[in-house]
């Protein structure tokens, strides 16, 4: 179920934490896997992973703070990886600061990463799925760019910038049998939220209906989902995957 074999996936942000589970996830449904992010070491490693367990991955230097090196990056692929099937828009940073004191570096470097990087690599790769007229492109926000969060105005109007992109895809790709959904995880316990003391941590779980982070699979499993023929009927939506931090 939610296979998606001879399908080829490009996941961004794939070094690590949630892009790493999602790669991984993928690869097990029967994608082949184009692992994208700056650190190519730890792309090696997930790709000799996947390749153990029988699956096929091919790591990809990729640096979206820079989205305009995308197209050339992207070129650069071996024939056979070229045409993309599957799009996952997950790389993202924080530079988080109170509003008053965050520095206009700070606000651009988590908006060219976080929403002009989902841009390029969406807009370079969109293009095959319409000509073959078949594709998924699944964004990962985050809950924050629905309820907003102090401290994190720049992370939150990327995040929100995420779910409008998506929305307008959505409506303009439709019509070539390609969906556009988005994931809006919580707190996910990765290397970014072990950063956080464990005092709050505690503070924070309270606060979730289900009393915990939620983990890099929860996110992967419903990227497998929208990956797959069987969410073929959804577009435009955003999964709301904070354990009920958020109900809205």
């Amino acid at each position: 179920m939610f296979r998606s074999d001879g399908r080829t996936a490009l996941v961004t942000g794939a070094s690590q934490g949630i892009g790493r589970a999602i790669a991984l996830r993928l690869a097990e449904h029967g994608a082949r896997v184009i692992a994208a992010a700056r650190s190519v070491d730890k792309l090696a490693s997930l790709a000799a992973e996947i390749a153990a367990a029988g699956g096929e991955a091919l790591p990809l230097a990729l640096d979206l703070a820079r989205p305009e090196t995308v197209a050339e990056r992207f070129a650069e692929l071996p024939a056979e990886w070229q045409s993309v099937d599957i799009l996952v828009n997950n790389a993202g940073i924080t530079r988080d600061q109170l509003f008053a004191r965050m520095k206009l570096d700070d606000w651009n470097a988590v908006l060219t990463t976080n929403l002009t990087g989902g841009y390029a690599t969406t807009r370079e790769l969109v293009r095959g799925m319409m000509r073959q007229r078949w594709g998924r492109v699944i964004f990962v926000s985050s809950v924050v760019g629905l309820m907003g969060n102090a401290g994190q105005a720049n992370y939150a109007a990327s995040k929100a910038g995420v779910i409008g992109l998506a929305r307008s895809l959505a409506r303009e790709l439709a019509s070539r049998n390609i969906t556009v959904n988005v994931v809006a995880p919580g707190f996910v316990a990765t290397a970014m939220t072990e950063a956080i003391d464990e005092k709050s941590r505690e503070k924070l779980a309270e606060g979730i209906l289900l009393k915990r982070f939620g983990t890099p699979d929860d996110v992967a499993a419903a990227v497998v989902y929208l990956a797959s023929d069987a969410a073929g009927y959804m577009t435009g939506e955003v999964l709301n995957l904070s354990g009920g931090l958020f109900i809205g």
